[in-house]
């Protein structure tokens, strides 16, 4: 099968290219660059390219069978409809959407320039249609930051707009519980998504694994197995080997995902193996830190980064934007953060400090930038002791 690279910026040149590739006969999509065109795997549709929050670029290998049957699945579950892509066309978020659209028969709706209400709610405006005299279900697929923006827009219809999705996709992130209940009030109906490129996107909704998908924990770690798994990465068998666990008394694959959690029917993500920090000879998960601070008015969108301490080895601090303080005084909102994890997490895990920017810097997958934020705080001085808060000298 040959490999061609397509802009994943251009989201109508990637929909064409993967009308030919998942619904034809090719060629291969390569989208997120890093990868020339070439030969690949009979079975391939597309090759997703992606950093990530950690700089270490990885090229997934995506059949057709497993995007279509990620597709298929979801339709099983939310239900088929017509599909809105406000999301990068060069992830695999926006892969799926366009998928689905493709897989359910429809053209999806795009939006069009940089993502806003008002880009957002004109290209939801023109979705409506029905067959038969029947409405035709609306789906779109968002990040938190996105999903926070329309809920704040001024514009009362916009969240009246987004209410009118049949389901509103959330993923990319954990969704802090005050901007869940935001959405709810507003009569949005989300559904949480976890997954990743090597599962072709969201395959565990709202907790429970779609149709095929099996969940189990092993050492902790959050381990899946079904048809949406990727084959691997391109050209690189030994960590493609390490991630993709193959048992052979099942004879099944299993993709170690790198995250904890606990599953008993309902997958609950505890965090990351790999967000860890060792304070005063604790180890801290910085993830269970940021679902505590999150529950903090305020700091719904956060985002906790590690920095260096003098005293302690690591400490972490609280990265904000601004405007979403909403005029409250740092200093007293850091000391709630820090009362809230002390009661969640334990006094060693407390933020060292907290910083305001202008605006929190983004990955193009709509993602925090967690290694630039990390860089910022350490620049600002945003760090203190176990005792006393600070705050650095605001960014932006």
């Amino acid at each position: 099968m040959r490999l061609e690279p397509v802009d994943g910026g251009d989201p109508r040149a990637v929909l064409r290219a993967l009308r030919a590739a998942v619904l034809g006969a090719g060629p291969a999509v390569a989208l997120g660059g890093g990868v020339a065109a070439g030969e690949v795997g009979p079975g391939t549709s597309v090759v997703v390219t992606t950093s990530g929050s950690t700089g270490h670029p990885k090229s997934v290998v995506l059949s057709r069978s497993a995007l279509t049957s990620s597709a298929l699945a979801t339709a099983d579950r939310i239900g088929s409809g017509a599909w809105l892509l406000a999301l990068p066309a060069g992830y695999i978020a926006g892969v799926q959407v366009l998928v689905r659209a493709l897989v359910a028969g429809r053209d999806p709706a795009i939006l069009s320039g940089t993502f806003s209400p008002a880009a957002f709610a004109a290209a939801a405006g023109a979705m409506a249609s029905s067959e038969g005299g029947t409405t035709v279900p609306t789906y779109t697929s968002l990040v938190p930051a996105q999903l926070q923006t329309l809920l704040d827009a001024e514009d009362a219809g916009i969240r009246t707009g987004l209410a009118r999705f049949e389901a509103v996709l959330v993923g990319g992130q954990a969704l802090a519980p005050a901007l869940a209940e935001r959405a709810d009030a507003a009569g949005v109906r989300v559904v949480r998504t976890y997954g990743s490129s090597e599962t072709s996107g969201g395959c565990v909704y709202d907790g429970v694994p779609l149709a095929g998908v099996d969940v189990r924990i092993v050492n902790g770690e959050v381990q899946l197995a079904g048809p949406m798994l990727a084959d691997g990465y391109l050209g690189e068998p030994e960590r493609t080997a390490a991630a993709f666990i193959r048992d052979e008394a099942e004879g099944r694959r299993w993709y170690a995902t790198g995250d904890t959690g606990t599953f008993d029917g309902a997958l609950r993500v505890t965090g990351r193996r790999d967000n860890v920090i060792v304070s005063g000879g604790i180890n801290v998960s910085l993830d269970r830190v940021e679902r505590a601070v999150r529950a903090v008015p305020g700091l719904a969108g956060g985002v906790v980064v590690p920095v260096p301490d003098a005293r302690w080895g690591e400490g972490s601090v609280i990265v904000v934007a601004r405007g979403d303080l909403g005029g409250r005084d740092p200093e007293e909102v850091l000391r709630a953060a820090r009362a809230a994890v002390d009661a969640e997490v334990g006094a060693p895990a407390r933020p060292r400090g907290i910083l305001p920017v202008s605006e929190l810097p983004l990955l193009a997958s709509g993602k925090p930038d967690r290694a630039a934020l990390r860089a910022l705080a350490v620049a600002s001085g945003a760090r203190g002791d176990s005792d006393r808060g600070s705050y650095g000298r605001p960014i932006g």
